[in-house]
């Protein structure tokens, strides 16, 4: 049954949001956008950043949409400057929702607030959905805890499955998470903003300062330079690339704990740090292939950003990857974990650049289908149809009350 009518009061909770810089903070931003412009009142909980105050901030109108902001404390994640994780305040939240009587609560981080949120949720009879962003089980064999695993999956799992629904971004994750014991899974896909991600945001200034001549290969990495990002593939596949005699050049985009010990070792390499909005589009736009070597993703952002940007992918069969590429029409995909697979597709690709200019170009049309209206109305039915079920069971309940009088 396809829900009509709309609730007007949400709350969102994530422990990230802009202007962080990360794939869940970008997604959370589109979310909470998308659904004010549909009509949604919606109340944002999530730790305040620097120069906030703690509390609620721009409540809802009695009558009109728009989006208040409940902040709450957090404490910084260790090195992952800007980042923080929010505090458990389940009484805070208790007191807000019993006051703001919210019709339903997505909860998109696991961390510390919103264990919180769903525990309040359930308290009060509040459907709640979550949101399987980030693959913390996975960044366990990139930091030598291979063995907590297993004990964060179970502890992952007991999480989303006290929630009425679990939202996951791809069919594949569902299949996955399914087969391990979640429960209640609907996929909420991601779009992206093809008016900013575009390949005439192309640059021959910005590629003349990382100093690329026209004919040069500039070789792209957008993301956290990070261990779990498996970003040594990337360096890899580009040290091969250099070693055929190419002209070219790496560029990175993004920041984080191992952008200090790279940059040392690869001073001839373009670390650009941090990007968003256009400054972003025009290093996507400015480039000439796209480098994704990550294995932990549940989605990957950067992947249909660089493909609306015009830019050839090559990526492990997986999450978006899997989902966008039509290996060697659109993008290359090569088998999970295949680095061998991986370098040579990023080598022979490099020294085509008519092929890179056909896969780019298809790339870009790919694109056009990915559009966020979409994929917002589509989360909104899935919330619609769980207040409406609550709503049945409540009549039905007082039915049952009626009748045994």
């Amino acid at each position: 049954m396809v829900a009509t009518a709309k609730p007007s009061r949400l709350v969102v909770v994530t422990e990230t949001y802009p202007p962080e810089i990360n794939g869940v903070a970008n997604t959370m931003h589109q979310l909470v956008t998308g659904l004010e412009r549909l009509g949604h009142r919606i109340v944002l909980v999530r730790p305040r950043q620097s120069g906030e105050r703690l509390g609620l901030s721009l409540p809802p109108s009695q009558n009109n949409s728009g989006t208040a902001q409940f902040l709450v404390p957090g404490l910084p994640i260790p090195g992952y400057s800007g980042l923080r994780f929010g505090l458990p305040v389940g009484g805070r939240l208790l007191a807000h929702w019993k006051q703001w009587n919210p019709q339903a609560v997505y909860i998109a981080t696991q961390g510390p607030l919103g264990r919180a949120a769903l525990s309040c949720a359930r308290q009060l009879g509040i459907p709640a959905l979550t949101g399987f962003h980030t693959q913390f089980h996975q960044y366990s064999r990139y930091y030598g805890l291979g063995l907590l695993m297993r004990p964060i999956v179970k502890s992952l799992r007991r999480f989303h499955n006290r929630a009425n629904a679990t939202l996951v971004p791809t069919k594949a994750l569902q299949v996955e998470l399914a087969q391990a014991g979640f429960e209640n899974l609907r996929v909420f896909s991601r779009g992206v903003d093809t008016n900013l991600f575009s390949p005439t945001r192309r640059c021959n200034a910005q590629r003349r300062a990382w100093g690329c001549e026209q004919q040069s290969i500039a070789v792209l990495y957008v993301g956290r330079l990070a261990a779990e990002k498996n970003i040594a593939l990337a360096f890899a596949a580009f040290a091969t690339i250099a070693a055929t005699g190419s002209d070219c050049k790496f560029i990175l985009v993004g920041d984080g704990p191992e952008r200090e010990r790279l940059a040392r070792q690869h001073p001839d390499y373009v670390f650009t740090g941090a990007r968003v909005g256009q400054a972003l589009a025009t290093q996507y736009a400015s480039a000439d292939l796209f480098l994704f070597p990550s294995l932990t993703e549940t989605f990957g952002n950067v992947v249909p950003e660089a493909m609306a940007s015009g830019l050839p992918v090559i990526a492990f069969d997986y999450a978006a990857a899997r989902q966008h590429i039509r290996s060697g029409e659109n993008g290359i995909v090569v088998p999970v974990d295949d680095r061998d697979a991986f370098i040579k597709e990023a080598v022979d690709l490099a020294r085509n650049p008519a092929r890179l200019r056909d896969i780019g170009q298809a790339a870009r049309q790919s694109a056009a289908a990915m559009d966020w209206e979409h994929v917002i109305r589509d989360l909104e039915q899935d919330i619609l149809a769980l207040v409406e079920q609550k709503a049945t069971a409540e009549k039905t309940d007082a039915c049952l009350v009626a009748t045994s009088n």
